[in-house]
């Protein structure tokens, strides 16, 4: 077994030891988590054993193991060295993704992903600051940023709707645009919710709380109460988007897999000047009753060529929510191959 001693900043050779020096303990101490936890994570899914001495930390296993433990304890301690924390979640999403994300797959230019990389590219609202924590994700921010029109596509848990939300808020308190406007198809996930008592805002706010939920996470209680008041915010269902023109506003369609193929082209047709319109959705999750087709899927098949129209797409590798949530995903999309390939038989 061979041995290499690795300076903080320094790539990873393949060996069956290597030791990483890092220079700032203190740093160190915050990578390894409460108890070590961070490092037992990474030894029960490298299959590595992980020994911290000082300020030194060694890994033994095989050599594509090893090599692969090395390079997510790398990126967790650059990360910490930009001044930014690492969670439990930030290290099962290096474990999953491996350093780099496994490359870029938008085809960005090379400039423009580095920046991200450098951290140097945040989204800032009043009450934090949100960065992409994956390739999909800092390629799908870039487009919310560069395209009048953007959708993003994929599964639970990748971001989609909180970023989009993020970069409304940033543009609106950068004086971009002079309104927020957030909707959702108001259809039911499979059960029957029945007669709902109230007024008309009390019927559909239980459909956009995950929208309320995220703004709330931007911008102060109080001044999201008076935006929302003076309708500088405003939150509603698909339905009340019909016969208006969204002028000068950042507009966020959610849920769009839920969205019929006619109330998808009355939306989509709804982007005035100065205005930038995105559509989120999971194609797994259609609530539509059976045989009406869903206008995300409808508008993914016509638009794919428009210039001007930016399509990015999400993987289970892009979750940010528990752990769990990831497999579950990769265990669905499993059985549904499965399925095809049973039915693809003759």
């Amino acid at each position: 077994m061979t041995h290499t001693t690795l300076g903080g900043d320094a790539e990873v050779a393949v060996a069956g030891q290597v030791t990483l020096d890092f220079p700032d303990n203190r740093l160190l101490v915050e990578l390894c988590g409460a108890f070590d936890k961070n490092l037992a994570k990474i030894e029960q899914q490298l299959d590595v054993q992980m020994i911290r001495r000082g300020n030194q930390i060694s890994i033994f296993g095989t050599d594509d193991a090893v090599a692969a433990a090395g390079d997510v304890v790398q990126s967790l301690y650059d990360r910490l060295e930009s001044g930014k924390a690492v969670e439990f979640g930030d290290v099962d999403r290096e474990l999953r993704m491996g350093r780099g994300g496994g490359g870029d797959p938008s085809g960005l230019a090379d400039s423009q992903m580095e920046m991200f990389k450098a951290g140097n590219v945040e989204l800032k609202t009043r009450k934090k600051s949100v960065e992409p924590r994956t390739d999909a994700q800092k390629a799908y921010v870039l487009s919310l940023m560069n395209n009048e029109l953007a959708f993003g596509i994929g599964p639970a848990g990748t971001g989609k709707t909180y970023l989009a939300v993020a970069v409304a808020v940033n543009k609106f308190i950068n004086g971009e645009v002079d309104r927020i406007i957030l909707s959702r198809p108001a259809v039911e996930a499979g059960e029957k919710l029945g007669y709902l008592p109230g007024d008309m805002k009390d019927k559909v706010d239980p459909y956009m709380q995950p929208l309320y939920d995220a703004l709330n996470d931007f911008l102060p209680g109080k001044t999201l109460a008076k935006l929302i008041e003076e309708k500088r915010i405003e939150i509603a269902p698909l339905a009340f988007m019909r016969g208006r023109t969204l002028a000068n506003a950042f507009v966020v369609l959610d849920e769009a897999q839920n969205a019929t193929a006619m109330q998808m082209k009355m939306f989509l047709t709804r982007l005035g000047e100065g205005s930038r319109m995105v559509i989120t959705g999971d194609r797994s999750q259609i609530d539509l009753p059976r045989g009406v087709s869903s206008g995300l899927t409808d508008a993914e098949r016509l638009l794919k060529s428009v210039p001007g129209i930016s399509f990015n797409y999400f993987t289970a590798k892009d979750v940010v929510r528990h752990p769990l949530v990831a497999a579950i995903i990769e265990a669905y999309d499993e059985d549904s191959k499965q399925a095809l390939l049973k039915r693809a038989k003759p």
